[in-house]
């Protein structure tokens, strides 16, 4: 007997509010970052406004009359954000790489954008016409110096994958990211994950961490999605292995109904894990979209 799924949310139902951060830039010393709607994140790091796995879409697809639809709008208009600076890619999949939303930057920022992507993916941004793609594999850096700030970006393991097409091969890799900084700030973006060792060799040379964001939802059924998607637990378990302090945003969910789970349980069943491994519950942080979360560098203590 097929088990009935959940049924989305009604449009725009989850809480929302206005994001919170400085403008146009935070200060070199500062770090916040905003949740945009499932993976997307601006995060200010180093002086710089760093835009992640941007979506404004209305579907993660790469037609505009099918595929999954958003249920929850973005907090802001793409327009409205403030400068951008970089553009950090985590893979190709749709749900993170909208070729719409990186037309709509690129016409506004042109060729003072830096975009960071994993190995493979410049010819595909060449064809948009974007030329400034920085491309880095797993476990290596670039200096990002711009007038406004300057930041270390680190390429980093994620066990995913990243096709982007029914059939044929993509030689594309797929990444989580890390941003540290002369003042010794440090900020990770999983991206998309499922959990492996790896968080924890990531949090050795990285860390401590001010802020780590980590997918928490498109989880079921386990039997399929575990080698791609981590679970609220094992997303708890991931912030552990990555160290176990600083803030935690969760993300990847309450947008895009991808997989079988409800999609309001991801928050219910992280605070659970997060409870039930004695973390401080002021470090969570699971929405509402558009909320933005500020790191003063106390969460750096250890627990």
């Amino acid at each position: 007997m097929t088990q009935r799924l959940a049924p989305d949310p009604a449009r725009d139902s989850l809480p929302r509010e206005a994001p919170s951060y400085p403008l146009p830039r935070a200060p070199e010393t500062d770090i916040t970052a905003s949740w945009m709607g499932h993976a997307s994140v601006l995060f200010q790091v180093g002086g710089l406004n760093i835009l992640a796995d941007p979506v404004w879409s209305e579907r993660a697809s790469p037609i505009a009359w099918a595929g999954p639809r958003r249920f929850t709008s973005p907090p802001v208009a793409l327009e409205a954000l403030p400068p951008i600076d970089v553009v950090v890619i985590s893979h190709g999949h749709y749900d993170h790489l909208d070729g719409r939303t990186v037309d709509a930057l690129h016409e506004r920022h042109g060729a003072g954008l830096v975009w960071l992507t994993p190995p493979g993916y410049r010819s595909w941004f060449r064809a948009r016409g974007v030329r400034g793609v920085v491309e880095l594999g797993w476990w290596r850096s670039a200096s990002v110096r711009l007038d406004s700030g300057v930041v270390r970006a680190h390429a980093l393991p994620s066990r995913h994958w990243s096709q982007r097409q029914a059939f044929g091969r993509e030689h594309r890799l797929w990444a989580s990211w890390a941003f540290t900084t002369p003042a010794g700030r440090a900020v990770y973006y999983g991206g998309d994950s499922g959990y492996f060792a790896g968080f924890g060799e990531i949090g050795r040379a990285l860390g401590p961490l001010d802020l780590a964001a980590l997918p928490v939802g498109a989880y079921e059924p386990r039997w399929f999605m575990a080698a791609a998607h981590m679970n609220p637990e094992e997303a708890v378990q991931a912030y552990l292995d990555l160290g176990g302090v600083g803030a935690c945003l969760g993300i990847h969910w309450g947008t895009f109904r991808l997989t079988d789970e409800d999609p309001l349980e991801p928050p219910v069943r992280t605070r659970s894990a997060w409870a039930a491994a004695g973390l401080d519950p002021r470090l969570l942080h699971l929405g509402p979209v558009g909320a933005t979360v500020h790191c003063d560098g106390r969460a750096r203590t250890d627990r």
